[in-house]
């Protein structure tokens, strides 16, 4: 018999996730600002850390989840 995933577990997971995303995100974009020669890939790559932040929020969204409610 598996065992059984709560609701408050995978939302505090999503959470984190989000937060960790949204830092990724953040130090990529940073570098790419202070960056004077971009590689061509290093946009791809900002691009999709964006893509899969966005991506979680609208998750989170869906779900009702709220980070207020956890920290």
């Amino acid at each position: 018999m598996a065992k059984k995933i709560k609701k408050s577990d995978m939302d505090e997971q999503l959470l984190n996730s989000i937060f960790r995303l949204e830092s990724e995100w953040k130090q990529i974009s940073s570098l790419l600002e202070q960056s004077i020669d971009r590689p061509a890939h290093a946009v791809n790559i900002e691009a999709l850390a964006q893509a899969n932040y966005l991506f979680l929020l609208r998750e989170a969204r869906h779900r009702k989840v709220s980070a207020m409610s956890y920290r």
